[in-house]
């Protein structure tokens, strides 16, 4: 994930705002796994479930740019992450 992350934004000569909790304006072109993943950290799924045990609705966090942007660069992308969501209600 790390050098993934990295290779990309190397390749396009850009960073990533944010990943830095104790200043969120300063730049990086070289995330460590443990801020990539920190950057995650406030994602939450919500599952509301009749008596029966059937979800009835399913709620994820919104994405912010910054996740966007790194999920597009893993390749995965913000279509990925909404499945999330969708794929467990049709199951």
């Amino acid at each position: 994930m790390e050098f993934v992350l990295r290779r990309s934004l190397e390749t396009e000569q850009a960073r990533l705002p944010g990943l830095h909790p104790e200043n969120k304006q300063k730049m990086t072109d070289k995330p460590t796994a443990e801020r990539i993943l920190k950057a995650f950290a406030d994602i939450s799924l919500t599952i509301i479930q009749n008596a029966a045990g059937e979800d009835i609705l399913r709620r994820l966090t919104p994405l912010s740019g910054v996740q966007e942007d790194i999920l597009q660069r893993l390749g995965l992308g913000a279509t990925f992450y909404g499945q999330l969501e969708i794929q467990a209600m049709s199951t």
